[in-house]
């Protein structure tokens, strides 16, 4: 069975997959797993370097900073499964981490604030926070309004003609204030008319694709 384990690591790092050479912070490993949670889920593989050689985890401790990591320093809670695999005589730990219906999930940073994360490719980063106010918008019994004015109108026909639009080019163009703006975007992502794209600087907008609307 350790080909399993191979056949993962010859993938590479990726948006549903991360390795972990050891843990040795909760804090910090907690950030993976709320990533996963909050994106597309996941699976870490501890015991393995960046360049997919297999070191190894060295003892049980291990596994009690993962269980530490999802019990202590993410809220909600997350729930995760786990494997050990014996790969030509070293120990690899398999944490799988489920996409939750319950977002946002948070981890708490090393100043004790709780902040939400996401992956991007092969990297946890900030979610930004028009994806938290659509989180916490779309799991509200009121669900949102949408008012077809002339501000949501000018958003769609710019998108119309163009690829992508940042939030404060919109606010700029449509001449409303961040949060004006902010909210109207949350609205028309509620109703699956556009999508949010972010990487590790940059956050835009951006029509979706008709069938991938519900």
């Amino acid at each position: 069975m350790s080909n399993y384990i191979k056949n993962l690591i010859l993938q590479g790092e990726h948006q549903r997959q991360d390795f972990k050479f050891q843990v040795n912070d909760s804090r910090k490993i907690a950030r993976t797993l709320v990533a996963f949670a909050n994106t597309d889920g996941g699976k870490l593989l501890i015991g393995v370097k960046d360049n997919g050689v297999i070191a190894g985890i060295r003892t049980d401790e291990e596994y009690h900073m993962i269980e530490a990591a999802a019990q202590m320093y993410c809220k909600p809670e997350i729930d995760f499964a786990f494997r050990s695999w014996n790969v030509d005589g070293k120990k690899v730990l398999e944490i799988d981490v489920s996409r939750t219906q319950s977002k946002p999930v948070f981890a708490q940073t090393d100043d004790r604030r709780w902040m939400a994360w996401v992956r991007v490719g092969d990297q946890n980063i900030l979610a930004d926070g028009i994806l938290i106010k659509y989180w916490k918008r779309i799991k509200s019994p009121r669900g949102a309004v949408i008012n077809y004015s002339e501000k949501e109108q000018l958003l769609l026909s710019w998108l119309s003609n163009n690829p992508t639009i940042t939030l404060k080019k919109y606010y700029l163009l449509a001449d409303l204030s961040k949060k004006d703006a902010e909210d109207i975007i949350v609205n028309l992502m509620i109703a699956g008319l556009i999508e949010m794209v972010q990487n590790e600087h940059h956050t835009w907008f951006r029509l979706k694709d008709p069938e991938e609307r519900e």
